[in-house]
């Protein structure tokens, strides 16, 4: 008979093939560094397996690893059913997420979400970061997922995405008309950088569309309104980046960044999975 796996060095493993470091790991399970590696390797020894490659800098997933890993997250949803049994308390968790960031992919994040744990009662804000990001500050969000331009506050950076001038392939540049531009909000910080990118390279702009949502934004860019600044990510399928070819300024990278408050065990295995969510868009 296979001896039983310890669930804690179980929860070990995801939380460092999901940081790609034991000491991050370590920092969010709330333990040290050497008994996060000292219970990979038990977990390692139980099943006879190598999950991890460890170098110096980095921890990557083996063949062996990306094997179990559906299977070790199946058994830590099924531990902690197992501990709420009895509970019949809905726990609520206010979370704020950028639409920058999240673009129109907001139902499929939900149905993660409430697939991880569906007891959790969500409440839910998608604006701009700034927003989101004062509303954290003032204890309003327990979680929020936020597009960073350049320096900012803390926060756990989940992605680098590119970011360009995205129009639709049939949209042409007009000699002598100022660039046609579509945003999100005024309040987008994408957009401000954008504006000040145009401004500093003496480039006439003028507002073609602004949308109350990634939906809108899209729409306009497909349907020819103008050219936006967006993370490459989240552009409209079929739009393309038309900067370099019309002589715009580059709009660099930025970060997808998480911060948060949640300090439960249960609450912190969901902001995991928001995590995890993000990481692998």
């Amino acid at each position: 008979m296979s001896p039983a796996l310890d669930i804690d060095a179980v929860a070990a493993f995801l939380g460092a093939a999901e940081f790609r470091s034991f000491t991050r790991a370590a920092q969010a399970l709330g333990t040290t560094q050497s008994l996060v590696s000292v219970r990979v390797k038990r977990l390692e020894e139980t099943l006879g397996r190598l999950l991890l490659q460890r170098h110096p800098r980095l921890v990557r997933l083996t063949a062996e690893g990306e094997r179990f890993l559906p299977a070790a997250r199946d058994l830590m949803a099924a531990h902690e059913r197992a501990r709420e049994a009895f509970s019949d308390a809905r726990e609520r968790i206010a979370i704020g997420i950028s639409e920058q960031a999240v673009g129109a992919d907001a139902p499929a994040l939900l149905a993660r979400l409430v697939g991880h744990d569906p007891r959790w009662l969500i409440s839910l804000r998608i604006e701009a970061s700034a927003v989101l990001e004062e509303a954290f500050e003032r204890g309003e969000l327990d979680v929020v997922v936020l597009r960073r331009l350049g320096s900012g506050r803390t926060g756990e950076v989940l992605r680098h995405d590119a970011c360009g001038w995205f129009a639709a392939p049939s949209l042409t540049r007009l000699p002598g008309e100022p660039l046609p531009v579509v945003s999100l909000m005024v309040e987008c910080r994408l957009r401000r950088h954008a504006a000040l990118a145009l401004d500093r390279a003496g480039v006439a702009w003028r507002e073609a569309f602004i949308g109350g949502g990634m939906a809108a934004v899209k729409a306009a860019v497909t349907g020819g309104l103008g050219v936006s600044p967006l993370a490459a990510r989240i552009a409209p399928a079929g739009a393309v980046d038309v900067g370099p070819e019309w002589g715009l300024p580059a709009l660099g990278d930025s970060e997808v960044v998480l911060r948060s408050n949640v300090a439960s065990p249960r609450g912190n295995a969901l902001v995991r999975e928001l995590a995890a969510a993000f990481r692998g868009r």
